[in-house]
């Protein structure tokens, strides 16, 4: 057999980084980790080739090569995968698709072949003993979850690693919470399921071996899951493997109650963990319930960052407008949360009904929903009638965009999270891309960009000010320039 697998194109949005990947030379952030997982799952005779559209071009020779194209795919990457299937069909090649988009749609996509849904772990041995004996069904599916001692070490050697940023590994799958909004659970369960040390110290030294020594995002959708073995066996190996390995940061997700747990948080940093992102979501405790978003209760959430940050862990945040009992007061409330917090990457959101989730099927018995949900997370959409005026939320939403991304905003909020932030004492390297990152910066930024003057000015100050933090002022400036590119882009449509 020769399985060709395809990674659909990301659109420019906020994740992409695609204009700060710019400066450091790379294409893409992240290589499709579920991808050279399952290459990983198939028959070791079987010859193997992976493309990814955000880093390199499909041919017509790659389609004509292939026995079987395997697709896999998030909801934000529906327009490419729709062009990978009209190719694919053109030419002739079986398709077999899987991940998050198809579980929930598949029945959108009738020129697909074959769908392994859910857990590849368990539906795809089903596939492939099917297929060998000349019987393969169109759908495999399962509702159990897969123990993930049972998931190999990804092929990452299929992979150019050259034009990426990070890779992705994946410690745990699950979630304990059940938002409201999130399908997660839905997917994965709650139970936390985690792979041994010994797995993922393997997966480690096989990108150590490829020759990748740079960032890591361990990819769990809450990375503190299980913190018992978090803190009893995970960390103490990682903390030990670091030693030998200082150019590895890590990056991950986790609830916001790691604020609550001094101890986790010092070992995450002596790990290397240098960046987490949490789902703050919003400043009003009456959406959080109706969210059922429960780490986030009977907290301050401005002070839980700011703890955060102080113990040398740099937060993402994620926020939410569109709830059912958003005012439009909203908007500047959020905008205060932001800017208070000091959350530098705010990835701002209208809230969306994702199918699998207790918001779809509570809005769906309201017929409310409208539309299909697109996955880009600052397109401005939204798939369902809000209680808000669609109007007043879409230019309030708008209007959070264009001024927490504004230079002004933006700058000073960059001074409010160093002023909190207390970079950890561990080791670390620099690499001459970023040497070269920070003199394109002064060009693209300091000489030419609209927010120069803020610029030198965030420069300056941490010079004098916080000399240990100047890599991190150069670092958000370039964050700084692609959301605000993006942010207008949105704002131009």
């Amino acid at each position: 057999m020769n399985i060709l697998l395809v990674y659909p194109e990301f659109p420019d949005t906020f994740w992409s980084f695609k204009h700060a990947l710019k400066f450091i030379s790379k294409k893409s952030a992240y290589p499709p980790l579920g991808l050279v997982t399952v290459a990983a799952m198939l028959p070791q005779h079987w010859n193997k080739k992976l493309v990814d559209l955000n880093v390199s071009s499909l041919s017509l020779k790659d389609l004509k090569w292939a026995d079987y194209v395997f697709i896999s795919a998030m909801v934000v990457q529906r327009k490419s995968v729709q062009n990978i299937i009209s190719r694919c069909k053109k030419t002739g090649v079986k398709i077999v698709a899987g991940g998050p988009l198809f579980t929930d749609l598949y029945e959108d996509f009738e020129n697909i072949d074959h769908f392994v849904l859910n857990e590849a772990e368990l539906t795809l041995p089903l596939f492939l003993e099917d297929l060998d004996n000349g019987c393969a069904k169109r759908i495999y599916s399962t509702t159990e979850h897969a123990e993930l001692s049972k998931t190999p070490t990804p092929m990452w050697e299929l992979v150019d690693l050259k034009h990426y940023h990070s890779v992705s590994i994946q410690s745990n799958r699950g979630c304990p919470y059940n938002c409201d909004f999130c399908n997660i659970t839905a997917l994965l369960g709650h139970k936390v399921r985690t792979k041994s040390s010994s797995q993922i110290l393997a997966e480690l030294d096989h990108l150590y071996e490829l020759g990748w020594k740079r960032n890591i995002f361990f990819v769990d959708d809450n990375f503190i899951g299980n913190k018992k073995k978090l803190k009893q066996e995970i960390l103490p190996a990682l903390i030990e493997w670091r030693k030998n390995n200082i150019e590895y940061n890590f990056i991950t997700e986790a609830s916001i109650n790691l604020a609550d747990d001094e101890e986790l948080m010092h070992m995450m940093t002596r790990a290397g963990f240098i960046s987490v992102f949490v789902g703050i979501e919003s400043p009003d405790e009456i959406n959080l319930v109706e969210a059922k978003k429960s780490p986030n209760l009977n907290r301050n959430l401005i002070d839980s960052v700011k703890k955060i940050h102080e113990n040398g862990i740099q937060v993402q945040g994620g926020f939410i407008v569109g709830f059912d009992n958003d005012t439009p007061s909203i908007f500047q409330r959020q905008i205060d949360l932001i800017q208070n917090s000091g959350v530098i990457t705010a990835m701002v959101g209208l809230l969306g009904a994702i199918p699998g989730t207790r918001l779809y099927d509570r809005l769906k018995k309201e017929n409310r929903l409208q539309g299909k949900w697109s996955g880009d997370n600052v397109d401005g959409t939204t798939n369902f009638i809000p209680k808000m005026d669609i109007d007043v939320l879409k230019n309030g939403y708008n209007e959070i965009l264009a001024r927490i991304y504004s230079p002004k905003l933006f700058y000073a909020r960059v001074k409010t999270f160093l002023s909190d932030f207390n970079p950890p004492h561990i080791p670390f390297r620099l690499y001459g891309s970023e040497i070269l990152a920070f003199v394109r910066s002064i060009i693209k930024i300091g000489i030419f960009g609209k927010e120069r003057f803020y610029y030198w000015d965030l420069l300056l100050w941490s010079l004098l000010r916080h000399p240990r933090k100047f890599y991190y002022a150069v670092t958000f400036s370039i964050y700084g320039y692609h959301f605000r590119l993006v942010s207008e882009q949105h704002l131009q449509i």
